[in-house]
This record gives C-alpha cells, sequence and structure tokens, in this order.
C-alpha cells in the first residue's frame, strides 16, 4: 500500500525534482514570470506586483498559487480517501499528477511560443500546472523521504552544507553520510531547470515539454508496483 522505500524511493523522488525545475523553466520563461510548483516565490511575486514593483504579472501569480492550493485540497482528498480504503494511493497520485499535466499541454497544444498564447489559455495552461504540482507536494508532504521534497530545495541546500565537514553539525546529519542524497536533490533541481531551458532554447514548444514531463511522470507510477514488490520480496 506504501510507496518503495531505499534506494528505490530516492530515484522517484530524485527524477520527480527534475522533472519539476522543467515545469517551473517553462512557466516563467515560457508562461510570464510566474512559478507553478516554487509558490515562495510566487507568494514574492504577489506582493512585488501589489506594491506595483518590476513589472510582475499580479493576475497570473493568483491564478497559479489559488489552482497549487485547489491541487493540494484535492491531492490530500484522493490519497487520504485511497490509504483509507487500502489503495495504492502513490502511484495513483502519479498518474493523477500525469494527467493533469497532459491536459496542461492539451490545453496550449499547436499553438507558438507561450508568450504568444491568448490569456485564457495561458491561464489554463498555469492553473493545470500548478494544480499538478499542488497534488504532488501532498504526496511528496505523505511519503516523507528526507531532504526530498521535489519542489523546494533551500532546506536541502541548508542541511547539505550544515551537515558536511564545513558545518560540522552533528543535529543536522554530520557523520551519517546523508550528503549524497542531499546533494542528488539540489542536483536534480538545478538539472531540471538547466534541461528545461535548454529545451525552450533550442526552440521546443513548451507543451512539448509539459508532454515530456507527464510522460515521465506516467512511467514513474507504473514501475512504482515492480519496486515496492522487489523491496518487499528483498526484505523477506
Amino acid at each position: 500500500m506504501e510507496p518503495p522505500g531505499g534506494i528505490a524511493l530516492t530515484m522517484i523522488m530524485v527524477c520527480l525534482t527534475v522533472v519539476t525545475g522543467m515545469l517551473d523553466a517553462v512557466s516563467f520563461l515560457a508562461l510570464g514570470q510566474v512559478f507553478t510548483a516554487t509558490q515562495t516565490g510566487n507568494l514574492l511575486f504577489l506582493g512585488f506586483g501589489i506594491a506595483g514593483q518590476g513589472g510582475v504579472p499580479v493576475t497570473a501569480t493568483v491564478v497559479s498559487i489559488g489552482a497549487f492550493l485547489l491541487g493540494a485540497a484535492l491531492g490530500a482528498r484522493v490519497e487520504s480517501g485511497l490509504a483509507r480504503l487500502r489503495r495504492p494511493w502513490f502511484p495513483v497520485a502519479l498518474i493523477v499528477e500525469a494527467g493533469v499535466l497532459a491536459a496542461a499541454a492539451a490545453a496550449a497544444w499547436q499553438t507558438g511560443p507561450g508568450p504568444g498564447l491568448p490569456p485564457g489559455r495561458r491561464y489554463a495552461v498555469i492553473a493545470l500546472m500548478a494544480m499538478a504540482m499542488g497534488m504532488r507536494n501532498v504526496t511528496a508532504m505523505r511519503v516523507s523521504a528526507p531532504d526530498l521534497t521535489t519542489t523546494v530545495e533551500t532546506r536541502a541546500m541548508t542541511a547539505l552544507v550544515s551537515g558536511s565537514p564545513v558545518g560540522h553539525d552533528r543535529r543536522l546529519g554530520y557523520g551519517r553520510h546523508l550528503g549524497g542524497r542531499r546533494l542528488a536533490s539540489v542536483g536534480a533541481m538545478f538539472v531540471g531547470g538547466l534541461l528545461g531551458a535548454a529545451l525552450l532554447g533550442l526552440g521546443t514548444r513548451p507543451m512539448l515539454v509539459i508532454a515530456l514531463v507527464a510522460v515521465t511522470i506516467a512511467a514513474t507510477a507504473f514501475m512504482v508496483p515492480g519496486l515496492a514488490h522487489r523491496g518487499t520480496t528483498t526484505e523477506d
């Protein structure tokens, strides 16, 4: 009923972190100065926009935040409901997330670059992407994989340095060999942002990047039962 543990779970969460970076690259670079996963940035953007500074779009930010919260509420309902029924909530959550992202790709299909989208369609793409990321945050919180939130890297970066020989803080992991996982988490977000930006820079249409992310998440979901079964067999 639960997601796999150990290295399998780490690999899954690192993969999800990479695609998160790709999505935020699309939303910020192609849809106009808005994040769909990093809502801390959106809260700041909203403040800047209301103050009339920096040319930050208020409407797009509000759409993203609102859709993210809606996704979090729906994700919590669906995942907790499946867990109560003793159903495999983790792969189902990933499949639903992939479906919402596929809908976001479809909303922008056969159009030009993101900034050229009509406002209504652009907001629809932003909303669907943010909704998927709201669901993802619920999934990551329920999994509770240390240092692998898949959407926020501030804590992982702090832990990476503080628990290293540089920081030498035993309370934050020094001496427990946690640096590899933390570095993988931070590096995955960087690689995802770099990959998403590079694809856009090569002329790849935003909806194709979103579609690629959706396919990746769906493929990951279909691998989860096998990985969980293998982990259980190994433990036995």
